[in-house]
């Protein structure tokens, strides 16, 4: 009888694992592990296998056909997920769309090749990006100056663009780590870069730098900048031709009528600033809320919080896969560029994330060419004034880390099958 009992179970077993054919990821407040889940995700994606991204459904949830691999990877990672039958994944396809729901089915069938530019050498602050991309077990290829000039970045389908300088300015850290041996060497690399390839200072190899990247969005890239790269990239091409840098950056004065100068038309997101021509200050232009000159107000780490928009997942599927997240009202945090005054947004950019009490917008997204580029104000998304020198956060102590979820969004974008234009 024992036997019998047990052949029983073990056939309703079998039975319901053949009924089983989804593996459901939600991404909502029962999720323990939303950073590893888009890893999973990418994961399932190199295994020739397609996925759903189930936009406004439970936070952004994922569903994939059932494989006893993929299921075994789900538990080894520690991921939330359920085994759901064919009828089941059909009801919830069901429920996304309908004409009256906010939401949709988005199907990813692609690999992003993904690229960091960052410096070979160590740098004395860590990178969000690189961090939960190694966290969530994705890919990725480090890539610099050398590598964006020889034409590398056709390989890549994303770019992030490390905490970089892209002025020729050095971070402008010359005030307080000038005598450091990182500066220095920091320096004298670049340098030595700018001379290999013909530039006579850094800020000219940093503009050809930016003008690759610029067309490798025209050409359908997707560019990401978190911090300083954001606005240093736009304020590069703005100055293209123009002396910004004074004479302990690049041996000679700048030009004293650089501002009157700037091309704003040039620029991915940001129009009628100004920069900042102290050489001391620790600000490249005014683009940049900066606590230092009050501008963030009386906000502090306890009530520095910004929102994310909702927009239309049927219409607007782009931006609502950028900010699927199981919260919409997010912890601040700071950088060296931590938020982007919206007064100087160019008016076809999409501001996605905002701090509503400064009316500074957090995280924006535009299109160039045929590419796009999403732009994110702060350094690390769980530590809010992240110092030079400090140790690198541990995103095993934030698995469920909203506003690390807005950069692996953006990493999943690329995959995303085009839709038809609806007319």
């Amino acid at each position: 009888m024992k036997k019998i009992i047990i052949f029983i179970v073990l056939f309703w077993i079998n039975i319901s694992y053949a009924l089983a054919n989804f593996l459901f990821i939600p991404m909502d407040d029962t999720q323990k592990n939303h950073l590893k889940a888009y890893g999973i995700t990418y994961w399932v994606l190199q295994k020739q296998a397609e996925a759903d991204w189930l936009l406004n459904y439970r936070g952004g949830s994922f569903m994939f056909k059932y494989a006893t691999l993929f299921e075994k990877e789900l538990q080894i990672r520690g991921i939330t997920y359920q085994v759901i039958s064919n009828a089941e994944a059909t009801k919830i396809l069901e429920e996304i769309a309908r004409p009256d729901a906010n939401m949709d089915a988005v199907r990813l069938d692609k690999v992003p090749k993904i690229a960091v530019y960052s410096p070979k050498s160590k740098q004395p602050w860590d990178d969000a990006v690189t961090l939960v991309l190694s966290y969530a077990e994705i890919p990725y290829d480090i890539v610099f100056d050398d590598e964006v000039l020889k034409g590398d970045l056709v390989k890549y389908d994303w770019l992030h663009l490390h905490h970089e300088d892209f002025t020729g300015q050095y971070g402008k850290f010359y005030v307080n780590y000038r005598n450091q041996p990182w500066y220095i060497e920091q320096q004298r690399e670049f340098e030595a870069c700018a001379k290999k390839h013909g530039y006579q200072k850094v800020s000219q190899l940093k503009l050809a730098v930016v003008k690759k990247i610029r067309d490798f969005c025209l050409g359908g890239g997707f560019m990401f900048a978190m911090c300083s790269a954001a606005d240093t990239f736009d304020i590069a091409l703005a100055a293209e031709g123009v002396d910004i840098c004074e004479n302990m950056y690049d041996g000679d004065p700048a030009d004293p009528q650089a501002q009157g100068k700037l091309n704003f038309e040039k620029c991915f997101a940001f129009k009628d600033f100004q920069i900042s021509q102290n050489p001391y200050e620790y600000e490249y232009s005014n683009i940049d809320n900066n606590p230092q000159f009050f501008e963030r107000g009386a906000l502090s780490e306890g009530t520095d919080f910004f929102n994310l928009f909702k927009f239309s997942a049927k219409w607007d599927p782009i931006p609502t896969m950028l900010t699927q997240n199981h919260l919409h009202v997010l912890k601040g945090f700071m950088g060296q560029t931590t938020g982007f005054k919206k007064k100087l947004i160019k008016s076809d950019v999409i501001v996605m994330g905002e701090t509503k009490k400064i009316n500074e917008a957090r995280y924006i997204h535009g299109t160039y060419g045929k590419g796009t580029w999403s732009f994110y104000g702060g350094h690390d998304p769980e530590d809010y004034q992240h110092l030079v020198g400090e140790e690198p956060t541990d995103l095993a102590l934030h698995p469920t880390s909203a506003g690390y979820r807005l950069i692996l969004n953006n990493i999943l974008f690329p995959a995303a099958r085009k839709k038809k234009q609806k007319t």
